[in-house]
C-alpha cells in the first residue's frame, strides 16, 4: 500500500506526485471519464448549459408530443453577449483586493460569475436584464489564498459569493442588490488529487474539481468515487457537499454525505478542520453540520472523500412493466430485500411515453411500441431504468435476484431493452442540453424535486403534478408534467417532476408564468410531509419554504449556527435562509 504526498511550491500551490497503487485498473465501462483538469470557463455557453460544442437534438415526434399538451410555441429573443456586456458596471472593489493577481475585475468573467443555471438565470442571460453582477472574481489556488480573501473581505467590508462550477438551479451564485461590493471566489484552480490514502480509501482532493476530473485522477489510480449528479460534467465537489447533492448511483455508492470524510472550511472566524475520523460518538458531527451550509458558513477549500477500488463490471438496463404500482413494488422490495443495485429510476406512464418520443426516431419509436405493445403492454407501462456495479460473481448474483422481481411482477425485458439501458449510459450527462434545443423552440422546460416515505409516494406525486398542470389555468394555458423516482431507499423515495410551458409574449411575462408553476409546486410539497429539496438545495428559490420542513426552532438553530461563524453575515446573504 502506498499513500500520494502532495508537494507544496513557494506559492502555496499543490502539484500532485504520482504514486504505485496495488489496485489494478479492470474496468472498462468508464466512458465519458476522460477530463483530468476541470473545464476552462470559457469552454462553456455563458448563456445556456455545458460545453460550447455540445447540442442535443430533440426529435421531430417529441417535439410535436409537447405541443399537443401546451399549444403552439414562438421563440423568445436573445440578446448578445456583446450587448450584455455594454451592461455590466465598474467595479466597486477596492486597490487592495484588485491588485492581486488572483482577483480579475474583467468584464466578461464577471458576467460569466454572475449567474447559474435555474430558469430565472436562463430568463436573465437571453434577456440581459442580469440586474447585478459580481465586482470581481478571484481564483484562489491554496487555501492561504482563501483565508487572505476572508479577511480583505472584512476589512473593506465586502459580501462573498462562492462558486463552484456555475450548475445551481436555485439561485445560489447570484450576486444582489446592495451598497456593499461583490466579489466572487470562483474556486476551479483547486482542481488536483493532493492525497491519496489507498490504506484507508482516503483521497483529499481541491474543492473545485468537477467530476470528470475527480474520476479521471482517481481512476490513474485504480479508484472511483462514484457520484454522478446530472451536473456532473460542471459541478464540483465543494458544490456537492454545500448543497448535500445525490448523484445517479446513489443506491450503490451513496450520497455525498456517505462519501464526505472531512476536510478544510474557511470561515470569517477562521480555519475549521473537520477530521476525517470513521466514527464518533463525540458530540455533534460537524461533518453533518457544515454539509448543505451552501456557501454560508464559508468555503470548502480541501475536501477528503471516501473512495474505493473500480468495480470490475459494470451494468445499465432497461426494463418496462405494466403499470406505476408494478414498478413501484419492484423498487421496494428490491431496497428493502437489499438486492446489490447500483441505482433505480422508475418513470411513471406519461414521462415514459415522453421519453419515448424524445429520444428516438420514428422508426426507432414505432419498432419499440409495435415491441412492448406485442409483449401486452398498454399506455400504462412505465420504464425502469436499472444498474449494477460491482464485480462479476456479485453482479450475477444480483441480476439473478433482479430478474425474478421483475418476472414476478410482468415486466417485459429483451435485446431491445438491453440496448435503451446501453444508450442511456452512454447519454446519462447530456440530457441538460435539451434545455437549449427546446428554448430555441419555444418550448420553455424546468424541473423540481422531492422525498417522502412510501406510505406517501402516490398522494404527493399526484399533488405535485395537480399543482403544476393547473397553474396557469387563469391564463387558459396547459402545463405538461411527468415525475420519475430516481433514488430509493428503505423507508421512500424522491420524486423528481419535468414539466413544459410555453414562452409568453415576452421574458418578463414568461418568468412571471414560471413563477406561478414554481410557488404552486413548492406549495404542494410544503407541508412537512415531502422535502423542499432532495438534492437541488435550497438556495433563494427554495428558502420561502423551508420553514414548514424545519420549523421555527429548527430555522432558528440553524440561524445561530451559521451566525456563529459568519457573524457580520457576508458570506452568500439570503441563500439557504431568508435574510
Amino acid at each position: 500500500m502506498s499513500k500520494l504526498k502532495s508537494l507544496i511550491d513557494k506559492n502555496g500551490n499543490s502539484t500532485p506526485l504520482a504514486i504505485t497503487s496495488d489496485s489494478k485498473n479492470t474496468d472498462n465501462t468508464r466512458a465519458n471519464m476522460t477530463s483530468k483538469t476541470n473545464t476552462p470557463i470559457e469552454q462553456t455557453r455563458w448563456n445556456g448549459w455545458g460545453n460550447v460544442n455540445i447540442n442535443k437534438k430533440v426529435s421531430s415526434h417529441g417535439a410535436k408530443l409537447i405541443k399537443s399538451h401546451i399549444g403552439k410555441t414562438k421563440k423568445l429573443k436573445s440578446v448578445s453577449l456583446q450587448q450584455v456586456l455594454k451592461t455590466v458596471p465598474k467595479s466597486r472593489l477596492p486597490a487592495a483586493i484588485t491588485k492581486l493577481n488572483i482577483v480579475s475585475t474583467d468584464q466578461e468573467i464577471r458576467l460569466r460569475h454572475a449567474r447559474g443555471q435555474s430558469f430565472p438565470d436562463w430568463i436573465a442571460m437571453h434577456s440581459g436584464d442580469f440586474e447585478v453582477f459580481p465586482d470581481g472574481v478571484a481564483h484562489p489556488q491554496s487555501t492561504n489564498d482563501v483565508e487572505q480573501l476572508l479577511k480583505l473581505a472584512q476589512e473593506h467590508d465586502l459580501i462573498v459569493i462562492p462558486f463552484g462550477g456555475g450548475t445551481s438551479v436555485v439561485g445560489h451564485i447570484n450576486p444582489q442588490q446592495g451598497a456593499r461590493p461583490v466579489l466572487t471566489i470562483a474556486m476551479s484552480q483547486m482542481d488536483r488529487l493532493m492525497d491519496l490514502d489507498t490504506e484507508s480509501q482516503i483521497a483529499t482532493f481541491g474543492a473545485g474539481t468537477q467530476g470528470p476530473a475527480v474520476e479521471a485522477q482517481l481512476d490513474e489510480h485504480g479508484y472511483r468515487l462514484g457520484h454522478y449528479p446530472q451536473s456532473w460534467e460542471l459541478s464540483t465537489l465543494g458544490g456537492w457537499i454545500a448543497a448535500r447533492s445525490s448523484g445517479q448511483q446513489s443506491l450503490g455508492y451513496g450520497r455525498i454525505e456517505q462519501m464526505f470524510a472531512g476536510g478544510t472550511l474557511v470561515t470569517p472566524q477562521g480555519v475549521l478542520e473537520i477530521a476525517d475520523i470513521p466514527a464518533s460518538s463525540a458530540g455533534p458531527d460537524l461533518r453533518e453540520m457544515m454539509m448543505g451550509t451552501e456557501g454560508r458558513a464559508g468555503i470548502f477549500t480541501e475536501v477528503k472523500m471516501r473512495v474505493q477500488s473500480q468495480p470490475e463490471e459494470e451494468l445499465f438496463k432497461v426494463a418496462f412493466l405494466p403499470n406505476w404500482e408494478a414498478g413501484k413494488a419492484v423498487l421496494k422490495q428490491a431496497v428493502q430485500n437489499n438486492i446489490r443495485l447500483s441505482m433505480l429510476r422508475l418513470s411513471n406512464a406519461v414521462e415514459t411515453d415522453a421519453h419515448l418520443h424524445l429520444g428516438t426516431t420514428p422508426s426507432q419509436f414505432l419498432a419499440i411500441s409495435t415491441y412492448l405493445k406485442a409483449r401486452g403492454l398498454s399506455s400504462d407501462k412505465v420504464m425502469l431504468t436499472y444498474g449494477f456495479s460491482g464485480d462479476k460473481a456479485q453482479n450475477k448474483l444480483a441480476v439473478t435476484q433482479f430478474n425474478k422481481l421483475l418476472k414476478q411482477n410482468g415486466s417485459v425485458t429483451g435485446k431491445i431493452t438491453n440496448i435503451m439501458g446501453s444508450v442511456w449510459a452512454h447519454g446519462r450527462f447530456k440530457f441538460p442540453y435539451l434545455r437549449g434545443t427546446l428554448w430555441d423552440k419555444g418550448i420553455m422546460v424546468d424541473t423540481f424535486e422531492t422525498a417522502t416515505n412510501w406510505s406517501r409516494i402516490d398522494e404527493q406525486m399526484a399533488q405535485m403534478q395537480d399543482a403544476v398542470k393547473t397553474s396557469l389555468a387563469d391564463e387558459g394555458e396547459e402545463v405538461m408534467a411527468f415525475t420519475h423516482i430516481s433514488h430509493v431507499y428503505k423507508q421512500g423515495a424522491s420524486l423528481y417532476t419535468t414539466y413544459f410551458f410555453r414562452a409568453a409574449k415576452d421574458h418578463a411575462a414568461t418568468l412571471k408564468r414560471w413563477q406561478k408553476i414554481k410557488h404552486a409546486a413548492s406549495i404542494s410539497l410544503a407541508h412537512g410531509k415531502a422535502t423542499i429539496s432532495h438534492q437541488h438545495g435550497v438556495g433563494r428559490d427554495h428558502a420561502p419554504y423551508l420553514a414548514a420542513e424545519k420549523g421555527a426552532l429548527g430555522l432558528q438553530v440553524t440561524h445561530d449556527m451559521l451566525k456563529s461563524l459568519d457573524p457580520e453575515q457576508r458570506m452568500n446573504p439570503g441563500v439557504l435562509l431568508e435574510d
